[in-house]
């Protein structure tokens, strides 16, 4: 069972690559016409977000991890993200690595929760002091659809009431949910009380999105997509936010979508906004994928995860 665990990796990213050959095929030849040191420098970039999230990760947990375990299980969650429904695959591999690591699955799961919050945070934080500092620099009317407001509202009115609903006819479910909010309540101060847990939580959570939009710009520096930074770092952010409800594997469709229609609503021209959006994504997401699945293979071999 092992050995097939090792090689699963492998399989789901030859599967996902042949469904998206068309766009591997455009998105390379993209990267024949760009500026290789602007290219490097979202290369730069990208090994960076994996040092950012292990900070970050370490700062959810009081138990110390062993660092480069730490930072070579943040490669291979990456590839796992792409592989699986958003957040589920990193989410997996981090839960395993941290009980491995000897810590409760109670206290691993409040964790995994301190850090999704944290991430969460880090990135609105960003994207509200950008929309405050450059206030006009997306359209917002070519983002969001004329009547989509209502809907949307409706339906995340509807998932709060079952939600509340479920919580109050089913007693095993409200304490199970109690009891895991009292654990991460406990876990999140006994992080607080540390300081040098609690910078490496919100540092690393504002410096994960910040350099994944950092990557984008020097993207559309190597192309030459006619948009400010600043711009581009706004119309990035945006789009991830809206896209983080897609529950597509590590978003590979939705947030290509979702980038192009952003840049576009930043002032970039469609053809070098899609241009832009593909080279990204093999930089951040293909070119690493193989690399990420063979150190996720050899972590399940050596028992790391």
């Amino acid at each position: 069972m092992r050995q097939i665990l090792c090689l699963l990796p492998l399989v789901l990213v030859t599967v996902v690559a042949v469904q998206n050959r068309s766009v591997l095929v455009e998105g390379f030849g993209r990267l024949r016409t760009a500026s290789w040191p602007w290219l490097l420098a979202a290369g730069g970039a990208t090994c960076l977000t994996w040092v950012a999230a292990a900070f970050t990760r370490q700062g959810a947990v009081v138990q110390p991890l062993p660092r480069w375990r730490l930072l070579a299980t943040q490669f291979a969650a990456g590839s796992a993200n792409h592989l699986l429904p958003t957040g589920l695959g990193a989410g997996a591999v981090n839960l395993r690595f941290m009980t491995v690591c000897g810590v409760p699955l109670a206290r691993s799961s409040a964790a995994l929760a301190l850090y999704l919050l944290a991430e969460s945070v880090g990135r609105l934080s960003l994207l509200a002091a950008l929309l405050f500092a450059f206030p006009d620099a997306l359209r917002l009317g070519t983002l969001i659809p004329a009547g989509a407001v209502g809907p949307l509202l409706v339906i995340a009115g509807a998932v709060l009431v079952v939600a509340v609903a479920a919580l109050a006819l089913v007693r095993r479910l409200r304490t199970a949910v109690l009891g895991f909010v009292r654990t991460a309540l406990g876990e999140a101060r006994s992080v607080h009380t540390r300081p040098a847990r609690a910078l490496a939580l919100w540092g690393g959570s504002l410096a994960f999105p910040a350099l994944q939009a950092a990557g984008l710009v020097a993207v559309g520096q190597a192309l030459g997509l006619p948009v400010p930074p600043a711009h581009m770092a706004l119309a990035y952010l945006a789009a991830t936010v809206a896209v983080a409800l897609v529950p597509t594997p590590g978003g590979i469709g939705s947030v290509e979508a979702a980038l192009i229609v952003a840049l576009v609503a930043a002032g970039g021209p469609v053809a070098v906004a899609t241009a832009v959006v593909l080279a990204y994504r093999i930089i951040t997401v293909w070119v690493p994928l193989v690399p990420g699945a063979l150190t996720l293979g050899a972590l399940v071999r050596f028992k790391v995860i």
